[in-house]
């Protein structure tokens, strides 16, 4: 008997022992291609990183927290419209200057406790917006957004990339016209030994698909919305609506918010009685540029618009 017993028990230590382990089943991938359990980890990461950033809580019951929302660029497409557009929206609290805290290496040693007090104070229920048109262009700057919140939102607002660098040029034009500095005509620098000058730097911002290449790396498409910046100044409403929508905002942007100033030649807001227009430095007129070389520039960026519209899946009017 106690033989028999002590057999069977045998026979059951064995047959347990050489059983695999069960192996858990693979998380469910959801329709953007990130695991459901990878969703879950980019919030509680995110939550934790809130926590340890976070300031004093003031009086009213606001704080400064890390932005959730990030606009990054591109330069000269229409970033400061957007930025002051979207803080019509009673859910944004939107910091006032560029921090240039990802792409600018004394501001990113700081740390993140200092980037998170550059930020305005807001309500547990806002969400935060930084503008920084630099990070666009910037190669590092993905992977470290990335590190401090991976389910960051961001913003990429473009225009036709002919009119980016004309924009870019007038910009720097009246920079140095007002410090009394010399300044190049905009064909020596567009063009060089007949051709294309590719080291002109405002030539590289506008070739938007090898910039994006960089933020797909770590972001996936759902998580950056690209803003029509020609649309933008045309008929600002409807891509204000993408804009709440793709931030989970309720509809709060409506056709009062806007009206279209016939001196300034652009559309200036309108917020609870009180209007404002964008600073007098928006909207200037680009400098002339005979066709030849326009017709070069819209020539040239035909495949480098053609790429990027693949890699985004979507088009834009552009030439």
């Amino acid at each position: 008997m106690r033989t028999s017993v002590m057999a069977a028990f045998l026979l059951g230590l064995f047959l347990f022992v050489s059983q695999p382990p069960s192996v858990p089943s693979r998380p469910t991938v959801n329709e953007a291609g990130a695991s459901s359990k990878t969703v879950d980890y980019e919030q509680r990461r995110a939550s934790s990183i809130q926590n340890q950033t976070q300031t004093a809580v003031h009086p009213n019951g606001t704080r400064q927290q890390l932005p959730q929302t990030i606009i990054i660029g591109v330069r000269k497409g229409g970033t400061r419209a957007l930025i002051e557009m979207l803080s019509l929206h009673p859910g944004i609290a939107a910091a006032e200057s560029e921090v240039h805290f990802f792409d600018w290496e004394d501001h990113f040693e700081k740390g993140l406790q200092w980037y998170a007090s550059q930020m305005p104070f807001s309500y547990p229920h806002q969400i935060t917006v930084e503008k920084t048109p630099a990070y666009f262009t910037s190669s590092k700057v993905p992977e470290r957004i990335y590190k401090m919140n991976p389910a960051t939102r961001l913003l990429l607002i473009l225009r036709d990339p002919t009119e980016r660098i004309l924009s870019d040029y007038t910009q720097v034009f009246y920079n140095r016209l007002q410090k009394h500095k010399l300044y190049q005509p905009i064909e020596t620098v567009l063009i060089k030994n007949g051709d294309i000058n590719m080291d002109y730097k405002a030539l590289n911002r506008s070739l938007y698909y090898i910039h994006m290449q960089n933020w797909l790396k770590y972001f996936p498409l759902s998580h950056i919305h690209v803003v029509d910046g020609n649309m933008l100044i045309k008929d600002p409403l409807p891509e204000m609506k993408r804009v709440e929508k793709f931030l989970n905002l309720s509809a709060e942007i409506n056709a009062s918010n806007f009206y279209f100033n016939k001196t300034k030649g652009f559309y200036c807001l309108r917020n609870h009685g009180r209007e404002r227009c964008l600073h007098e430095s928006k909207g200037r007129a680009h400098p002339q540029v005979a066709s030849p070389i326009l017709a070069k520039l819209y020539q040239f960026f035909h495949e480098p618009n053609r790429k990027f519209f693949q890699l985004i899946g979507r088009t834009f009017d552009w030439h």
